[in-house]
């Protein structure tokens, strides 16, 4: 799993390639401090390249929506495959995030 991230503006993007699972969500955890740091203005969570999401996973998506939501900044989930619109769908995650 790799995690690139881009800020230009007042749009952070994470951009997550590969599978988000248990072994790879301590790695992740580390490469989105930027973002914790400062969660403030539009933060998006590039999908187009992430095959799978495990709960560990959801919970660094629950992490990034807690920080901005505090900060007042908001989060975008993009371009989620069928497989991981089925998991937020079982877990709750679509009422939870705006989904593009």
């Amino acid at each position: 799993m790799e995690v690139f991230i881009e800020k230009e503006n007042n749009v952070t993007t994470a951009r997550f390639v590969g599978r988000l699972d248990t072994p790879a969500s301590q790695e992740v955890s580390q490469s989105i401090e930027p973002i914790l740091n400062d969660p403030t203005g539009t933060i998006v969570l590039d999908c187009k390249e992430m095959s799978y999401i495990s709960s560990s996973g959801l919970r660094i998506f629950l992490t990034i929506r807690k920080a901005a939501a505090a900060k007042g900044g908001n989060v975008i989930v993009k371009d989620i495959n069928n497989d991981i619109r089925q998991v937020f769908m079982m877990t709750g995650f679509l009422n939870l995030f705006e989904i593009q």
